[in-house]
């Protein structure tokens, strides 16, 4: 084997001795000046030893093949694991209501115009962790014409609202209880929930367990109720490979990658390494760069970026330390909220998790999208909003409504079956 290669290989073992250890180290301390001292630590002893083995049997030469990428590699790392500059948070709007817990949830309230019609509509986003309140503002906002008040919020872990500790905290049924304290909060007798994605599966289970509060649901391309339905996998899957690129680029850099890392073994260590403002930056950053694949064709002009995300209340509930999702089936089994099930022709998400929802609920219908992605609702606001104001009033929906008791996908329709 020649010299290159097996400097290489000695710097390989020892940066991937320096790893483990590093993660090793995390279960044991959440000080991460000490699981990454020991891992570089390790990993010059690993690579000084290889040096000085090449160095007996092959002379100084061989000996500084492995030392000198070793020691410049160890720079590089150490240097890209410092902690960036971080800027001051911008001034959230809204208000801010704290539930009984002491957590602050930032709420957007906009008053019904015209006479009230009927119960608010309390809007649930998706993510988890990725609030979108200007896009939905701008998309749902025009309900109020309605004689509706539409009532925005961002679950705890993202937007202006409160932050945990342990991520170990976050998780759908943290969202459901949420919803029931700030409904008590702001003395909202019966609701509409509105949900997006995960908010259509928190919206689900919420009425579960609260019938008596929810007068209807809008459900927009709604997350599995099945947990061992896949397609959540594929959100990236209609992007571009220059995008893909960009994507990998990001998530890749040293820092986020030892967060990303360290969560699925220790989430605290994860927590006290990267911390929530550097976190939910860079992932901003991460969905930015992704957001096309959530459009049909691409972003409609005026779309912001992605902003107020949270890092751990959308990555804990997915990681290897976390209790798998319940399935939802049973509690939805013959739930009697009229339900509409609103669902893009180009979303990412399986055919068959929209098809569980009606046919789960006893009163819900299927309305398809063709020229909408995953976030319908921002893609099409025009006929998302017709239809749901169709829906609330009790008239025919405009569209294409599936028939019931059909699971085959409607012509236009180019998702996952």
């Amino acid at each position: 084997m020649t010299t290159p290669a097996v400097s290489a290989g000695v710097v390989l073992v020892a940066l991937l001795a320096g790893a483990a250890t590093t993660v090793a180290l995390a279960g044991s301390t959440t000080r991460p000046g000490w699981f990454l001292a020991a891992g570089a630590a390790v990993f010059v002893v690993v690579a000084l030893g290889g040096g000085l083995a090449l160095g007996r049997r092959g002379g100084r030469r061989r000996a500084a093949a492995v030392l000198g990428p070793a020691l410049g590699l160890l720079v590089v790392v150490a240097v890209a694991l410092i902690p960036p500059p971080l800027p001051a948070a911008p001034a959230a709007p809204g208000a801010v209501v704290t539930l009984p817990d002491g957590a602050r949830i930032q709420v957007l309230t906009l008053p019904a115009r015209g006479p009230v019609s009927g119960p608010p509509i309390v809007v649930l986003h998706g993510g988890p962790g990725i609030p979108e309140l200007t896009a939905d503002v701008a998309a749902l906002g025009p309900l109020t014409h309605g004689g509706r008040e539409v009532v925005l919020y961002a679950q705890r872990g993202a937007g202006a609202s409160t932050r945990l500790g342990d991520p170990h905290g976050y998780g759908r049924d943290t969202d459901v209880d949420d919803l029931e304290a700030l409904r008590r909060a702001l003395g909202l007798e019966r609701m509409v929930l509105l949900g997006h994605s995960h908010g259509a599966a928190v919206a689900t289970a919420y009425a579960a367990a609260h019938r008596d509060r929810v007068d209807r649901l809008v459900l927009i391309s709604p997350a599995p109720l099945d947990p061992t339905d896949t397609s959540p996998t594929r959100a990236a899957a209609g992007l571009t490979l220059s995008r893909r690129l960009q994507l990998y680029s990001a998530v890749l850099a040293p820092r986020p990658l030892l967060g990303y890392v360290l969560l699925q073994t220790e989430p605290s260590a994860a927590h006290a390494f990267l911390g929530d403002t550097e976190a939910d930056l860079r992932n901003d950053a991460v969905l930015t760069i992704a957001q096309p694949a959530l459009f049909c064709q691409a972003p409609p002009p005026g779309t912001p970026p992605v902003t107020g995300s949270g890092f751990y209340a959308l990555q804990y509930p997915q990681s290897a330390t976390a209790a798998p999702p319940a399935d939802l089936r049973p509690a939805v089994r013959g739930l009697p909220t009229p339900a509409l099930i609103v669902k893009g022709g180009c979303d990412y998400l399986s055919w068959r998790s929209a098809v569980d929802y009606r046919d789960g609920l006893s009163d819900a219908r299927l309305l398809h999208l063709p020229d909408a992605g995953h976030n319908a609702h921002h893609e099409r606001p025009e006929a998302t909003r017709a239809a749901i104001t169709a829906f609330l009033d009790d008239r025919p929906l405009p569209g294409t409504v599936v028939p019931p008791g059909s699971t085959t996908p409607p012509m236009g329709y180019r998702g996952p079956g």
